[in-house]
């Protein structure tokens, strides 16, 4: 492993286990056996460290979602698509999964918010498209696709972390029957 990616490896670890800020450019740099001169070269700042990481790593992620999201029908199937995609990506990469998840929701004016902000407008975009397509079929969403998206990403997003080991950084295999019974519970949502 060369010096970025071993920079980019201690940084998941460090910033999944403490959080973003309470982390700083000296301990990653000595954990990954790095002098902070070197860190600065290859990535400017802790926050384009940061950057890097959500790119490299979230790019495959939005990629694999967006082929999830294709709506072909059925709301119901594609949703189980969409879920099923977020708990595989979970299980391969874990603890980036999780550091996605907190940065999600951390505060908006917050340094870290900044970075991961266009992946979670493309996330909320790919998601509202698959209710933007099913619209003419559903009938009642009414202008609410936005709702049902943020509704339906916040669920999947704390299944997530409800299904998960923060001490170990596993995330627990979520089977087909949970992704169906939870996209079942937010259908009913839907319908009512």
């Amino acid at each position: 492993m060369d010096n970025r990616e071993r920079i980019l490896e201690t940084a998941l670890e460090l910033f999944y286990s403490r959080g973003y800020d309470a982390v700083g450019v000296q301990e990653i740099a000595e954990k990954s056996g790095v002098t902070k001169p070197t860190l600065y070269y290859y990535f400017k700042s802790k926050y384009g460290l940061l950057e890097q990481l959500l790119e490299t790593r979230g790019e495959p992620f939005l990629e694999e979602l967006r082929w999830a999201c294709a709506y072909h029908g059925e709301l119901k199937d594609t949703l189980c698509e969409t879920a099923a995609a977020v708990a595989a990506f979970a299980r391969r990469e874990p603890k980036f999964s999780l550091l996605f998840v907190a940065l999600y929701y951390s505060a908006r004016e917050n340094e870290a918010y900044q970075a991961v902000r266009p992946l979670v407008h493309r996330l909320q975009q790919d998601v509202e498209g698959i209710f933007q397509a099913a619209a003419a079929d559903l009938g009642n969403m009414n202008g609410r696709q936005k709702q049902f998206s943020l509704g339906f990403i916040g669920l999947v997003l704390v299944y997530l972390m409800m299904k998960s080991d923060r001490r170990e950084g596993k995330v627990i295999e979520i089977s087909r029957e949970e992704i169906e019974a939870l996209v079942h519970q937010f259908m009913h949502g839907i319908y009512s």
